[in-house]
Parts: C-alpha cells; structure tokens; sequence
C-alpha cells in the first residue's frame, strides 16, 4: 500500500467551504462595525468643528466665526495661524467638503451665515454618508450652538433629534 502525502480534493473543498461559511457570517458584521466607525468618527469631526469655530470667533472678534471651513485648517505643519488658515482643524477635515473623498467616509457641508457688519454670527454644518448605507447610515447637523442633531434618512436638520 501506497501512503498519502498531502490532502486529498474532497478535503480541501470542506475546508474552503467552512472558510466561505464563516466568511459569509462575518462579512456583515464587518460592514455594520465600520459603518458604526464612520458615524462615530462623523460625530467627533463635528465637535471639532463646532469648538474650532468657538476658538476662531474668540481670537478673531471682528470676523465671528469662519467664512469657510477650509479657513480653520492649514496645510501640516501649520504652526502659524493667519486668518486663511487657523490651524485649529486637522486640514482633511478642513477639506472635506471640497475634496472628492470626503473625511471617513462623510461629507461635510459647511455653510456660513451672513455677514451684519463684516462679523458672520452664526453658522450651520451638515455632515451627509458618501454614500447611504454603506458608509453611513445617519447624517448629522449642527449650528452655532453646539448640539448636533442627526437623521436616520435623509439629511439631518435643526428640527432633528439631538444626539444624546
């Protein structure tokens, strides 16, 4: 009699079809843990902003708060601040709302209120998954008073549910 060296076909294919069973078990797990990440991640970048814009509306007086979130960032190593870049914000946050890719997987919208007598008083910032349902599910929201607000579907607003 011949002895065996190796595994045999039948064996290999049990093993790759327990791999494709775990697999398929695991795999959604891992999507719901990363989407929860983005969303905790889109939290935390909110918070940013919002003690960023109380930062910058202190030191700039005359100005409130920022014009645009890109004047909160500046390019690394930014130790100097100037009033185009204040280097409160890391610079991907301070570009997510332009660049392609946005930051974790979120958008951010920032939009600035107008200008009574060159000083811009309030401020609102919508944070939007890049896409619904996979990076994220919930978007959130926040003004110059610093409760962010979130919205199962759809884009958040100062009429949603504050985060508790």
């Amino acid at each position: 009699m011949r002895k065996s060296k190796g595994f045999s076909l039948i064996e290999l294919l049990i093993v790759v079809a327990i791999i494709l069973i775990i697999a398929a078990i695991a795999i959604p797990n891992l999507l719901r843990s990363k989407m929860a990440a983005n969303e905790s991640s889109a939290v935390g970048s909110m918070r940013s902003i919002n003690t960023a814009e109380i930062t910058y509306s202190t030191n700039y007086p005359n100005r409130g708060f920022s014009n645009a979130l890109s004047e909160l960032g500046g390019v690394a190593p930014c130790l100097v601040a100037s009033g185009g870049s204040a280097c409160l914000i890391d610079n991907t946050l301070a570009l997510a709302s332009v660049a392609a890719t946005g930051k974790s997987g979120y958008y951010f919208t920032y939009t600035a209120g107008a200008a009574a007598g060159g000083t811009v008083n309030n401020y609102t910032n919508l944070a939007l998954p890049v896409t619904a349902g996979t990076t994220g599910q919930r978007s959130f929201f926040s003004d110059e008073t610093g409760v962010i607000r979130y919205a199962i579907s759809g884009a958040a607003s100062v009429a949603s549910s504050p985060i508790q």
